[in-house]
């Protein structure tokens, strides 16, 4: 009964249409050219150098595309038991026709060849947003993003502050933000006219949401104007040689003040909490970043009560800090448990968490999913995958042991796949 009931409830989630809310997609190149596109990913590279393959095979310059494909396809063997290869594989089958069950030496060219060749189709982008069930994709802008040449309804810009929280030291940082808002920064009061000026410009381009990536250190504290200027003038002017203390004020600055905008232009403020970067310098490109347990939501509370009125969408990096946001979202009216990130990104640790979730967060304040992905190839396995956690969840957690209708436990799942991502920024209604 299970499994039909599963299968059932998940024939009716993929009937749905959706809207990514977390994508790395390139608006202006949004889909693969070749297989070399998809297996660059670095979930297979860094799996594959995980597994013994040397960096210096993957990474090796001037190597062709097709060169490089067929290096990890040859060492794929000890990487078959893993998810990433089986959507890898789903992709291949349900975007490619590949009529098969593995790819490895004896067919990878053919399979290289064909994608090739309907990648190189016009209407290729068209044919994966329909076959994946994809209605928009959200971005991630750098700052100084013009947000042009691409349809922000179907590519819906978010703006990412990565940079302006954390690199003002770097001289180029502050230089590209004067060219993006023709305001120089040199003091507190230009720097908040320079990101209210980034606002009008994304808020006017159809931005829905602005967003960041935090390490485990970071706790956003509201500092004071005066304590601001002095930290400010000194890391604008002595770069990394800055104090510590002045480079986390202004790092402080400029977040409390994004958060400030945020409630001023009714923009959701993403929070993707918990990165360590480049704990393995010795790693492929993106394989270098790790998760620390040591993080904690405690950190922000201070940020949480200060804005209210701002809808805060929080992804952690790992399944172990799933429960804290759990009671965070359960407490916080403004607090919303956000996707699954990363290193939570594996069917066991979705399904612990989605059903954690689904049992103690108002259904109304979930994320389902985003596929976090670079080319939109990956949406339809990603989802895919999700999907069939998703329905399992429903199924065993809500239809058997609760005994709901199998139409309320559709209705619940649709809101987590599309209807909460239509209130909570604003879209596709």
């Amino acid at each position: 009964m299970s499994i039909e009931l599963r299968n059932r409830l998940f024939e009716q989630l993929d009937q749905l249409v959706l809207i990514d809310p977390h994508t790395h997609i390139n608006a202006l190149d949004p889909s693969s050219h070749t297989l070399a596109d998809i297996l660059g990913y670095h979930y297979y590279t860094e799996l594959s150098h995980s597994a013994g393959m040397p960096k210096e095979q993957i990474e090796e310059e001037g190597i062709s595309e097709k060169e490089k494909v067929g290096r990890l396809i040859e060492n794929f063997g000890p990487i078959t038991n893993t998810i990433q290869y089986s959507w890898f594989i789903e992709m291949a089958q349900r975007l490619l026709d590949f009529d098969g069950d593995s790819v490895d030496a004896s067919n990878w060219e053919a399979l290289y060849d064909s994608a090739a060749e309907k990648m190189a189709a016009d209407d290729w982008t068209e044919t994966v947003f329909q076959k994946s069930g994809l209605e928009a994709v959200f971005l991630t802008n750098d700052f100084d993003d013009p947000l042009e040449d691409f349809d922000t309804s179907k590519y819906i810009p978010c703006l990412r502050t990565d940079d302006l929280v954390f690199h003002l030291t770097n001289p180029r940082t502050a230089v590209r933000l004067q060219e993006a808002t023709d305001v120089n920064v040199t003091n507190v009061t230009s720097a908040r006219e320079a990101i209210r000026k980034l606002f009008d410009h994304f808020t006017s381009k159809g931005a829905k949401a602005c967003a960041i990536s935090l390490p485990p250190t970071f706790a956003p504290v509201q500092v004071s104007d005066a304590r601001a200027e002095t930290a400010l003038s000194n890391v604008l002017s002595k770069g990394t040689d800055a104090d510590e203390a002045d480079q986390r004020a202004v790092s402080n600055f400029i977040f409390w003040t994004l958060a400030e905008n945020c409630r001023a232009y009714h923009l959701p403020f993403d929070l993707m909490i918990g990165v360590n970067r480049k704990v393995f310098p010795a790693g492929v490109f993106q394989g270098q970043d790790l998760y620390d347990s040591r993080v904690s939501l405690i950190q922000y509370k201070d940020l949480f009560n200060a804005f209210p009125d701002v809808t805060f969408p929080v992804s952690v990096l790992a399944s172990v800090t799933n429960q804290e946001l759990v009671s965070y979202s359960w407490i916080f009216p403004n607090v919303v448990a956000n996707g699954h990130w990363w290193y939570s990104n594996t069917p066991t640790f979705i399904q612990h968490d989605c059903a954690a979730r689904l049992e103690a967060v108002p259904r109304t304040k979930q994320i389902g999913y985003y596929s976090d992905m670079y080319k939109m190839e990956f949406a339809l396995p990603k989802f895919a995958m999700y999907k069939r956690i998703l329905a399992k969840v429903l199924a065993e957690n809500f239809v058997i042991d609760r005994k709901w209708t199998e139409e309320a436990a559709v209705q619940l799942g649709t809101e987590l796949l599309r209807g909460n991502v239509e209130t909570i920024f604003h879209v596709g209604k």
